[in-house]
């Protein structure tokens, strides 16, 4: 028996539906959905947004995301204006000892660390 994946549920925050067009507007695509529960993929990566606002757990869940190039990401993200169009926060691409890094805050709270 070996693991196959790690597909976390993450909170949507209050505006589900705002939370699910975010993720489309980075480029994931939806795999199914369930109501409450969609299943969210970009290049083998997956995750589950779960219908649900906790502010404090939003604010503590971090994700870590390797990408091959955290300025192209960043251009991605810039040039679609996510940050004004959903009121999120995005980071410049910055050096870290473990890879170059955009932190984007999404509309729940949580931080996703998208790492070169």
């Amino acid at each position: 028996m070996k693991l196959l994946s790690l597909e976390p549920f993450i909170p949507s925050g209050e505006n589900f539906e705002a939370s699910k067009r975010l993720f489309q507007d980075l480029g994931f695509h939806i795999n199914w959905d369930a109501g409450d529960y969609v299943g969210f993929e970009r290049d083998g990566c997956k995750f589950i947004l779960q219908n649900f606002a906790n502010k404090e757990f939003a604010e503590n869940l971090m994700i870590n995301v390797k990408i091959s190039n955290a300025n192209e990401f960043y251009e991605e993200v810039t040039v679609r204006e996510l940050a004004s169009k959903y009121s999120i926060r995005v980071s410049k691409p910055t050096q870290q000892p473990y890879g170059k890094e955009v932190n984007l805050v999404d509309i729940a709270g949580v931080c996703w660390h998208f790492v070169e």
